[in-house]
């Protein structure tokens, strides 16, 4: 075994009282690095919790990547595109692509006896993934959605109602529950009703899904455009990997849409991304990061700080021994390598607290949603957190070298002992 080593092993090992000034070092030390390596993984847990919550919900009812008629980027109107099973198929031919749903948009109003309210009508067909509709649902049963006539023949009405899915929101502003009957009220050429039966009530806490959007059948909303056969707004794409979308959508254009691609109906595609037909959302989560970078600075200059404090008062109690291992021939470099050495088992000890301490933290909040939010502010009713086993080791070695770094400085302080003044220390 190196001497370094043997020598700072025996050091941190030992159980001497009569060091009343470097025990309290060593343990403010170690509870620096524990601290700061807890709030670190806190805090890396917390802002993978908000981003990859708050970017499912958005994906949830946008999908990662939209096909649409290029005409109905940035404006209001209806532009619809025919998407037939021959371009649904090569839609999902697309390296990257793992899922394509068509969907159709309306506007209408929905309206009660006491109240109504402005909405858009979502139809979406068989084929939707509806596995984040069913995570948000807070009454009720998500129906079978249809892209053909789902009465069968019989004509709407209250006794034949529509399926529909609405948000917490708009069941408290128009009083309704689910298995209640609600009319909506679609103005065009001509005003027209149409009777639905709530079948479900979600709730995301996303202010602008929460707020305006009903999910119907795709068959509903094409018959209220006035829409027939495969026409419908467009299509909604997920991608296997959201690390790769922009690499997916760049495929999507240079392969399929390149050079004004267009449908049977001699309508223009193009393509939105989830980051294009959400900016702000993206940029919200964005700035984070930056947030992120500047705890995990404050907290690695924190262990850095108590770190150096401690190896100071412990060099300086260790005066005696420094000058008895240069009497005996001891070079400067090996006092100095044990000093690092056993400000390494501090840290290690600290480091081992902090994932104790920071770990406990991320699964007490995980189980029981102890530190709840205001969904109205943040878009989540408790604070989300994600574990990340591969960061939590990166920063763990980043904690470790980044402070045995800064050690390195005051550890030369061993160059100035003096072996026949250090005898006479103290």
């Amino acid at each position: 075994m190196r001497l370094p080593l043997y020598l700072a092993r025996h050091i941190y090992g030992q159980n001497d009282d009569r060091r009343k000034v470097s025990r309290p070092a060593i343990r403010i030390a170690t509870l620096g690095v524990a601290i700061g390596l807890a709030v670190m993984i806190v805090t890396v847990a917390v802002v993978l919790g908000f981003k990859h919550t708050i970017r499912d919900k958005v994906v949830g009812f946008g999908s990662h990547i939209q096909v649409l008629n290029v005409r109905s980027i940035g404006t209001e109107g209806a532009f619809p595109v025919c998407m037939n099973d021959s371009l649904v198929q090569q839609l999902k031919a697309i390296p990257g692509v793992s899922h394509v749903e068509r969907f159709a948009m309306t506007q209408g109003i929905l309206k009660t006896d006491q109240d109504f309210l402005g909405v858009m009508f979502k139809g979406i067909g068989p084929e939707y993934d509806t596995s984040f509709l069913s995570e948000c649902l807070v009454e009720g049963a998500l129906p079978q959605f249809h892209d053909t006539n789902p009465l069968q023949g019989e004509a709407n009405s209250r006794e034949h109602p529509y399926s529909l899915v609405i948000s917490q929101t708009m069941a408290d502003k128009l009083h309704l529950h689910a298995g209640d009957i609600v009319f909506a009220y679609y103005i065009g050429q001509k005003v027209s009703r149409i009777a639905y039966r709530v079948s479900a009530v979600y709730q995301t806490n996303m202010k602008r899904f929460d707020d305006l959007f009903c999910i119907t059948d795709l068959y509903v909303a094409r018959q209220r455009n006035s829409w027939r056969g495969d026409l419908c707004s467009g299509a909604e794409l997920l991608v296997s990997d959201f690390d790769r979308l922009a690499d997916t959508d760049r495929l999507l254009v240079d392969n399929f849409l390149d050079r004004g691609r267009l449908d049977s109906q001699g309508n223009t595609l193009t393509s939105l991304t989830i980051h294009q037909a959400y900016p702000t959302v993206f940029q919200w989560l964005d700035l984070l990061d930056i947030n992120v970078w500047i705890i995990l600075a404050l907290m690695v200059a924190l262990a850095g700080f108590t770190m150096i404090s401690g190896l100071l008062i412990i060099i300086l109690e260790r005066t005696q021994m420094i000058g008895v291992l240069k009497a005996l021939g001891a070079r400067n470099d090996t006092i100095r390598s044990t000093f690092l050495w056993f400000a390494v088992f501090i840290i290690g000890r600290g480091l081992l607290w902090g994932n104790i301490l920071g770990i406990g933290i991320v699964l007490l909040q995980k189980f029981t949603g102890l530190v709840r939010l205001d969904p109205q502010t943040y878009y989540v009713s408790e604070a989300p957190m994600e574990l990340n086993i591969p960061l939590i080791l990166l920063l763990n070695v980043a904690t470790l070298i980044i402070s045995v770094l800064v050690l390195v400085g005051p550890s030369y302080l061993v160059s100035r002992i003096h072996p026949a003044r250090s005898m006479r220390y103290e």
